[in-house]
C-alpha cells in the first residue's frame, strides 16, 4: 500500500495523474499511517473546494436615463464618420475622373502632334497647283 501511495504521489506531483488516481490517492492517504503533510494538503484542498466565497462583487445599477446620451453620441459619431467617408470617396472619384480625362487629352495631343509632323511633308506641295510657281506668270511675258 505504501508503494502504491508513493507511485500515485509521484504521478500527482508530475501532473500526470487522472482524477480516478487522485481519488484513489485521497482514500489511501486517509487509511494509511504517516504522510501527515500530504493528508493536510488534501484536507485543506477539500475544505477550500467546499467553501463559498465570502466576498461578493457589488452590483452597480446604472439608471437607463443616464445612458441615453451615449446612444445619441454614438449615433452622431456614426453619422459624422459616414459623411466624412462619403465625402472622401466622392473626392477620390473626382480625382480619378480628372486623371482619366487628362490622360485622354494627352493621347489626343500626342496623336495631333504626330499628324502635324506627317503633314509637314505635304507643306512643300501646297504651292504645286499655282501656275506662277510652275510656269511663271503668263501675263508677265
Amino acid at each position: 500500500m505504501s508503494q502504491r501511495i508513493e507511485e500515485l504521489l509521484e504521478k500527482y506531483w508530475q501532473a500526470e495523474s487522472t482524477q480516478a488516481e487522485e481519488a484513489e490517492l485521497k482514500s489511501l492517504l486517509k487509511s494509511a499511517p504517516g504522510y501527515a503533510a500530504e493528508k493536510a494538503l488534501f484536507v485543506g484542498l477539500e475544505e477550500l473546494a467546499d467553501e463559498e466565497p465570502a466576498v461578493q462583487m457589488p452590483v452597480k445599477v446604472v439608471p437607463l436615463k443616464s445612458r441615453s446620451w451615449l446612444n445619441w453620441a454614438a449615433s452622431v459619431a456614426i453619422l459624422v464618420t459616414a459623411l466624412w467617408g462619403w465625402r472622401n470617396y466622392e473626392q477620390h472619384q473626382e480625382e480619378q475622373a480628372y486623371q482619366e480625362v487628362m490622360q485622354a487629352f494627352a493621347v489626343i495631343q500626342n496623336n495631333l502632334n504626330k499628324g502635324q509632323q506627317e503633314m509637314e511633308a505635304m507643306n512643300e506641295f501646297k504651292y504645286l497647283n499655282t501656275t506662277n510657281n510652275l510656269f511663271g506668270d503668263p501675263m508677265m511675258k
